[in-house]
Formats: structure tokens, C-alpha cells, sequence
């Protein structure tokens, strides 16, 4: 045999990972263009060797260099023995085992997946299928206090958001809050505990969960515990619940402290491997939790902590408040810290650099996208996937329609960069996760990067984009609808370079729904092959257009148009 390919498969997450009772989900990386079909080879592990089944897997979609390869083994006994046969069109084959690739079955190996254990990573909020999140930055939302924005919750109820994201609110001396001075304690430039409560309560009353954020990576330096240290040096109880280079302690010229960072010297940075620092800690996350009825956690610069912490943060808090949300604030590929023993999802920035290219500035065509989404998507498992805050911005980034009207092609990038943010949005809330809204980007408000995106919320009519906000309302209202869009699958279906076109589909069991976006200033009708052939007539529920679906589908797409065909 003289050809051989590229090929890569782990026994552990996120290429083999339980996705229910008795259902081991195996992930395969084959190299693209080779037109390569895989099977996988499995038995019992105590099986005698030659009773292995073969399986069919599915080709997802390529992630540029290589291609993924799915499928599902099930089995009542919760172990596995497995391995891969691939073939290409021309009849040349390999296996894949644990001992590489070879032409020999048996020189192949086998993969183990030894015992189907609790798997913690299946264990996520019952409610996360459903959350529509908007975050909000306190200060400039609604008076700039806690009561401003429970008197607001209406305004979001209609809106259709189900998850309230609040910035830090606990007492600090800075405007963004993120150097806390005590964590006990609600800020009182935003309002007091009592506060707090009140839009807790009337959050829940209006279907509205709510997530606070922590700063456990560093305090601010008016935090009792800095102070001490700053006062009595070595001397102080405290002084292991930082990183102090020497004493005395000094901030200027330069700290002799660690900080967040770049020399951030009123964030000192905290040490939770110290046992005291650590239950510390835990006590804030239980106590708002317990006192105030909160529902979750999004955890600053969480990549900066020791896992270790982490893994006790999320044991002992689920172990009393199994309902809870923990997310974790990492802006680059965050799989090790979504194995199912610390976040339940993490902000998905990836995805967010990826929306840039493809509808911002428009530097990417729909196969790279795609490539892209599949790529970050194969990086986790499908529980870490299903609770990924997918945002499109945050208040530490510029407004999406502002990068719009930075980027684009063309001379008449502005008037066309609400109708690009437009399908941006479109595929967030048609996408898998929890769509992350920034507060004011459903009115339209523009800014480049902080302070400017953090400017106050436009509340009167005449300053906002009306259609924009409707086209918000729609998109929310049609994905809490249809299961589909909460709970489906999410698979390729076609990408088209030269027409900067491409289409996916939305799969939970029988049903399907597939999605179209045109990001080009032309119209086109497009002839596609049918993603589903238990339907005649197909309905674009954006419009209430009806297209045949029979063994051609044809239809008509507008300018940076978009289709729901269902």
C-alpha cells in the first residue's frame, strides 16, 4: 500500500466522550481532498478480538486541512474497544488504532475507552436550551443603578431575553468595578442588597434568569486583605493570598507585586492555591447565590486561575446549587476548561473573530466561515457547545455594526454594514449555544473599543433603529418557537465562494430547518439539493414564502438576504 493519509483520533475528550446513558460519541480528523470514507470498529473491550461491529461515521464538514468524521457508539455494558477502517474511491484502505496507522489490522491496535464514568460534562442547567442572554453594563444601562434596570425588565421580557449578564456590581473605587474593594458588598453608586433582590425577584417574575460576574483572579487594592499586607509587609496574616515579590510593598515606580496585566497596580493579582484565599472565595460565590437567588457565575480572566480551583469552585457550588450557570471569561480556545469538571460554556470569542472576517470586515468567503466554525466546534464536546455564550460583542470590544462600517467591500461599506450586522445576527440566533446580546446593539449603537462601547443605553425613540430591533424580536421569537433552533444539530449544507452564499441546517431528530445567507450586494436564485425530503412545500418563516422542495430546490435569495426554510 502505497498511499497513506492523515489521520487523528484520541480516546479522551473532545474525540470520545459520552453524549448520554450508553452513548460514546467518537470524533476522527481525516486529511481533506482525499474523498476518504471511515468506519469505526467496536466491541465490548472483553470481547475476544474479531467480534468488533462496523459503523458508518458521518462526514461533517471540513475544517480546512482536515475533514470530521462522527458517529455514535452505543452499548449497554459502558465500555469500549474500537477502531478505524478508511477507504478511499479508489480501493486503497488503512486502520487507525492506538498504535498509529497501518495496513494490518491487528499492527493497528485498538482505541480504549475504558468505563463509562458519571460524566459530569453532561451535567448542565436544565434551563440553557432556552436562555437568550443580554449582558448589561450597569453603569451605563438605565440611571446607571440596579433599580434602573429591574425597572427595565419589562423592556426585556418583550424583547424576548431570558438571561440578564451584569458586569461586576460589588464595591469598588473604579468605574468598570473589575478591582473589587469588597466582595460582600453591592457597589453603592448602583444601589444596595436590597437592590439587588428586588431585580432578582422581579427578573424571575418575568422568566429572566440572572448572572453576576466575579473577579477571582486579582482584588482591587483598597480590598482588606491587600491593605494589611500593604501595611504590616511580611508581617501580615494575608500576605500568601498574593504574589509579593519583597517588601515593603510598593506600587510605584513599579509594583513588587504580581497583577493583572500589564503592571495594573490596583489589581493585585490573587493566589488561590492558598487554601484561606481559595475559601474565601467560595464563601462570596455561595453566599450571593444563597442570599439574593442569583443563577449563575461568569468568571473574569478565568484562564489566569489554577484549574485546580476551579474544579473545587465548580464541585462544591453544583454540589449545593446544581441549577447554577458557570462561565468562564477565555478569549481564545478554551477545550481544557470544558472537559465537564470547571465551566459549563466559556465566551466564545473564536467564534466571534470568525463573524468578524466573514461579515464585518468581509476578508473571509463562506468556505473559510465554515471552515472556521467547524474547526472551533470540533474543539469541544457537545455539552461545552451547547453552553457557550456566542457573542458578537462584549464591553470589552468595538460594536459590531461599527467594525461593520469599518470593514466590508465596496465604496458603500456603510450602507450595507446594517444589512451585513443584520445577517450576523441572523446566524447567532440561528446558530447552537446561547446567543449573547450586548445591551444596545438591538438599537443600534455604535462604538469602537472601550470606553466607547460602553457608552450609556439609547433609550429615546428617535435615536434608535427601530427595524433593527424588530429584526431582533423576530429572531428571538422565531428561535423560541421552534425546538429546533434551541436544541438541533448543527450540519453544513452548502457553500457557494464566488456568490459569497452559504447554507446549514438545524437538525433535532426528524425535524430539520435549513438556513441561507447571502452576504453579497446581489440577488441570486440558487439551485440546491433538498436537506429534507419529508416536505413538498417548504415555508421561509421570515417572509411566509412558499418554495417546492422536490428533487431540485430552487429559490430566490435577496441582497444580503436571509432564508429559515422550514
Amino acid at each position: 500500500m502505497s498511499q497513506k493519509w492523515f489521520l487523528y483520533h484520541s480516546s479522551e475528550d473532545p474525540f470520545a466522550f459520552p453524549v448520554g446513558e450508553g452513548a460514546l460519541k467518537i470524533r476522527l480528523f481525516v486529511q481533506a481532498g482525499q474523498q476518504i470514507s471511515c468506519k469505526v470498529i467496536h466491541s465490548d473491550r472483553y470481547d475476544s478480538p474479531g467480534r468488533e461491529i462496523p459503523l458508518i461515521m458521518d462526514r461533517v464538514g471540513s475544517a480546512g486541512a482536515y475533514e470530521i468524521h462522527e458517529a455514535i457508539i452505543t452499548t449497554d455494558m459502558k465500555r469500549v474497544r474500537y477502531l478505524f477502517y478508511v477507504e478511499n474511491k479508489t480501493g486503497e484502505y488503512l486502520w487507525y488504532g492506538e498504535r498509529g496507522i497501518s495496513e494490518n489490522r491487528e499492527r493497528a491496535g485498538s482505541f480504549q475507552y475504558a468505563y463509562f464514568h458519571r460524566n459530569v460534562a453532561l451535567e448542565l442547567p436544565s434551563w440553557i436550551s432556552d436562555a437568550i442572554t443580554y449582558q448589561i453594563y450597569p453603569g451605563s444601562y438605565n440611571q446607571g443603578t440596579l433599580q434602573g434596570i429591574t425597572e427595565k425588565t419589562p423592556y426585556l421580557q418583550e424583547l424576548g431575553i431570558t438571561v440578564i449578564y451584569m458586569t461586576p456590581i460589588f464595591e469598588s473605587p473604579s468605574e468598570h468595578k473589575y478591582n473589587t474593594t469588597d466582595y460582600y458588598k453591592v457597589d453603592p453608586g448602583f444601589g444596595d442588597m436590597d437592590g439587588l433582590k428586588e431585580l432578582v425577584s422581579q427578573a424571575h417574575q418575568h422568566g429572566i434568569k440572572v448572572v453576576l460576574d466575579a473577579v477571582f483572579n486579582h482584588s482591587g487594592d483598597t480590598f482588606f486583605a491587600f491593605k494589611d499586607v500593604m501595611e504590616k509587609g511580611e508581617n501580615s496574616a494575608y500576605k500568601d493570598w498574593f504574589f509579593i515579590d519583597s517588601y515593603p510593598v510598593t506600587q510605584s515606580p513599579s509594583p513588587n507585586f504580581e497583577t493583572f496585566g500589564k503592571a495594573e497596580i490596583h489589581m493585585p493579582k490573587l493566589n488561590m492555591d492558598h487554601p484561606a484565599a481559595a475559601d474565601y472565595m467560595i464563601d462570596v460565590a455561595k453566599y450571593w447565590v444563597r442570599e439574593v437567588g442569583i443563577d449563575g457565575w461568569r468568571l473574569d480572566v478565568a484562564n489566569e486561575v489554577n484549574p485546580l480551583f476551579w474544579a473545587r469552585f465548580r464541585r462544591e457550588l453544583k454540589a449545593e446549587y446544581p441549577e447554577l450557570l458557570l462561565i468562564g471569561e477565555i478569549m481564545h480556545a478554551s477545550g481544557p476548561w470544558l472537559r465537564g469538571d470547571q465551566f459549563d460554556g466559556t465566551m466564545n470569542y473564536v467564534l466571534r473573530d470568525a463573524m468578524l472576517e466573514f461579515y464585518a470586515e468581509q476578508t473571509t468567503g463562506p468556505v473559510r466561515f465554515m471552515e472556521q466554525v467547524l474547526h472551533q466546534e470540533a474543539l469541544y464536546n457537545d455539552q461545552a457547545n451547547s453552553a457557550m455564550f456566542q457573542l458578537i460583542g462584549s464591553h470589552d470590544t468595538l460594536r459590531f455594526l461599527t467594525a461593520c462600517k469599518l470593514g466590508g467591500r465596496g465604496w458603500d461599506r456603510e450602507s450595507t454594514a446594517e444589512r451585513r450586522m443584520r445577517l450576523a445576527v441572523f446566524f447567532q440566533l440561528t446558530y447552537i449555544g446561547i446567543p449573547m446580546i450586548y445591551y444596545g446593539d438591538e438599537v443600534g449603537m455604535e462604538g469602537a473599543t472601550d470606553p466607547h462601547c460602553r457608552r450609556p443605553m439609547i433609550w429615546q425613540e428617535s435615536g434608535q433603529n427601530s427595524g433593527l430591533l424588530e429584526w431582533y424580536r423576530q429572531l428571538i421569537s422565531l428561535r423560541m418557537s421552534h425546538e429546533v433552533l434551541r436544541k438541533g444539530s448543527f450540519c453544513p449544507w452548502f457553500t457557494d465562494e464566488a456568490r459569497n452564499v452559504l447554507g446549514y441546517v438545524r437538525q433535532n431528530g426528524p425535524e430539520k430547518m435549513g438556513l441561507i445567507i447571502n452576504n453579497s450586494p446581489n440577488s441570486y436564485q440558487l439551485e440546491l439539493s433538498p436537506y429534507c425530503t419529508d416536505k413538498n412545500v417548504l415555508t421561509d418563516l421570515l417572509t411566509g414564502l412558499y418554495f417546492e422542495n422536490t428533487d431540485k430546490l430552487f429559490v430566490q435569495i435577496e441582497p444580503f438576504g436571509c432564508l429559515m426554510l422550514y
